[in-house]
């Protein structure tokens, strides 16, 4: 039996994209274990997924090199006796800990100085894969394999008792239909649809009989208060009020979501919920969502996708011209699907 660890990304979003990546593992090796090792903010969303057979809790803070910790930590690792390591964040630290651990094979993609450390490196055609999540399932192949076309979406299910569990935690219910939200963005506020036109995407939807909640993180609560505050008292900002396994079952509720292109995105994609994602100076060439009910939002400018986390030109032209009229114009195919 074929023994995998697999070194995990550090974004939500960014390990819900390397689920075909683990899906494809178990096509070409069906009784194999795949282990992660992952940040303990993504250990919900991984024990979600039935590929993953166990998550180790990735110890060392974001950016810390700590090499005597990660060499002890690697020759503990040595004991699980795994025959292959796939390393998918490019940086040197992150090849560390296999190596330590004696395991065989090491794969990943070269960069920041890693040869000697992975031994099946792979090198990056951006062309080929221009995919993140094509990108990840490379490296499930044999060397020199190409990925098979089209791979698997990523796919979560909850059931309905754990969905209506958090509903009820939460005072929630289902007498309408439910649209969520999500107007955070980790990376930083060029990702952000600006806060008074989801209130009066809010507005609109509260007009139309919907229920309007909104999910995310502590870091989002005072965007999310801002909206209720421009909109309409009955939406519900649980920012900050639910953990990543409540995000899960209140999208699995969604009859509609809005989204900035984050974590939740692909989490929302990962359900089908009908979404309309919403995209500005990131690319929907690089991370889209995973879904044939999502649909991409995004204003063909010269200057996007920039990629940074603030508008370096100060206009932010990506996401204010990206008025509600024009969402609305999107949104209402969806709203009349759900309706019929």
């Amino acid at each position: 039996m074929k023994k995998i660890l697999v070194i995990g990304p550090s974004w939500v979003g960014d390990c819900m994209l390397m689920q075909p990546m683990l899906m494809r593992l178990k096509q070409r090796h069906p009784d194999c274990l795949i282990d992660v090792f992952a940040p303990p903010w993504t250990v919900v969303l991984l024990r979600a997924m039935p590929e993953v057979h166990e998550v180790i809790v990735n110890p060392f803070p974001h950016g810390a090199l700590q090499l005597g910790a990660r060499r002890q930590f690697g020759k503990q690792l040595a004991a699980a006796g795994y025959d292959q390591a796939i390393v998918l964040p490019n940086s040197l630290k992150s090849a560390l800990l296999p190596f330590f651990a004696g395991i065989p094979l090491r794969t990943g993609f070269v960069g920041e100085m890693r040869y000697g450390l992975l031994n099946d490196a792979r090198k990056l055609d951006k062309s080929v894969l221009p995919l993140m999540v094509e990108r990840f399932a490379y490296l499930a192949e044999a060397p020199g394999d190409a990925i098979p076309r089209p791979l698997a979406n990523p796919k979560l299910a909850i059931d309905a008792a754990a969905r209506d569990a958090t509903l009820g935690k939460l005072g929630l219910t289902l007498e309408q239909p439910v649209a969520v939200f999500c107007p955070g963005a980790e990376y930083g506020p060029a990702k952000r649809w600006p806060v008074a036109y989801y209130a009066e995407t809010a507005q609109r939807l509260i007009e139309r009989g919907y229920a309007v909640w909104l999910i995310g993180s502590v870091k989002d609560k005072e965007v999310a208060e801002n909206i209720v505050a421009l909109s309409d008292p009955s939406a519900r900002n649980l920012c900050g009020s639910t953990d990543l396994k409540d995000a899960i079952a209140l999208l699995s509720a969604a009859r509609l979501v809005i989204s900035n292109d984050s974590g939740l995105m692909h989490l929302a994609a990962a359900q089908d919920r009908p979404m309309l994602a919403i995209f500005g100076s990131s690319s929907p060439q690089f991370t889209p969502p995973l879904s044939d009910a999502a649909e991409v939002v995004k204003l063909d400018i010269s200057c996007s996708p920039c990629f940074k986390r603030e508008c370096p030109l100060g206009h932010f032209n990506c996401m204010n011209q990206l008025t509600p009229d024009l969402l609305w114009q999107k949104l209402l195919p969806l709203i009349e699907n759900t309706e019929n």
